[in-house]
């Protein structure tokens, strides 16, 4: 056993060495080119993947090399299959699947953007959990060898119009974290909200942000628009909305147990979605 590990210890180190001598041989030729990298966040059924899909299609479109990276849990992955039918071969999806817990998830998650580093892609969208705390995307992106090939386009997060206002403490806290340094909040569904709806949603927000003592207040940097009636303009300031830099305090309490309970969710709507072709 000791020897296995010390040969996956000595591979990592070798192909590291590898990626950090072609950055530099590049860096050299004055050819470096980054690989911007949006981040995607939103709860479970706010609208994420409606989102990726429209915002992909833009994107090829203008010409641009697409990697769509779906970091979630569950056996059948219902938003892979809906953007694999959407999208087809315009551009490439992977998947981080499964994952006994978060740190092998994260693990799998760094090893995917290391993987897909050389590919030349333009930009690179991720979907991550419904309980993905952005600080942790913030942290990756700085490490090696990740640090050599992206960098922080656009953090986008999605939102229900009509957002449920009877939270958890634990829900409002990751609510916080993912519009906290959002570019660009964007309401879903606000064809069918009401303006007072919306109102109230937008007030969640800032009380939320207030919650965990964040001096940002959302007003306007929110995107209130049916997403069929999205112009070319809508989507290049999506594009160039790019992340804000707020600090919040944070909340300690059992991610595990989250991971863990929406794990479980997918299980149980994979089963459905099988047994029944729901979708």
């Amino acid at each position: 056993m000791f020897f296995i590990l010390a040969e996956r210890v000595y591979l990592k180190n070798i192909l590291l060495h590898l990626l950090n001598f072609v950055y530099n041989l590049v860096c050299e030729k004055g050819e470096l080119w980054m690989i911007k990298i949006d981040l995607i966040t939103g709860f479970l059924g706010a609208g994420k993947t409606t989102f990726i899909i429209n915002y992909a299609k833009y994107l090829v479109e203008q010409g641009q090399k697409i990697g769509i990276i779906e970091n979630d849990f569950g056996a059948v992955n219902v938003d892979m299959m809906l953007l694999q039918d959407s999208l087809g071969d315009k551009c490439d999806l992977e998947m981080i699947s499964g994952g006994s817990d978060i740190e092998t998830h994260r693990r799998r998650f760094k090893t995917k953007l290391i993987a897909m580093g050389m590919l030349g892609y333009d930009r690179v969208l991720i979907e991550p959990s419904g309980i993905f705390d952005v600080d942790e995307f913030f942290d990756l992106l700085y490490e090696e060898p990740i640090n050599n090939w992206y960098e922080i386009g656009s953090v986008i997060a999605i939102v229900d119009a009509k957002l449920e206002t009877e939270l958890s403490k634990e829900s409002n806290f990751l609510l916080a974290s993912q519009i906290a340094k959002a570019g660009k909040v964007i309401l879903s569904r606000s064809q069918d909200a009401s303006k007072t709806d919306i109102d109230q949603t937008i007030a969640h927000l800032n009380q939320a942000l207030k919650q965990v003592q964040c001096n940002r207040k959302i007003d306007n940097d929110v995107i209130i628009k049916n997403w069929s009636d999205f112009k070319d303009q809508d989507y290049q300031e999506i594009v160039n909305s790019g992340y804000i830099n707020e600090d919040y305090q944070k909340m300690h309490f059992k991610q595990e147990e989250a991971y863990k309970i929406v794990a479980m969710y997918l299980e149980l709507k994979d089963s459905l979605m099988m047994i029944t072709g729901w979708n």
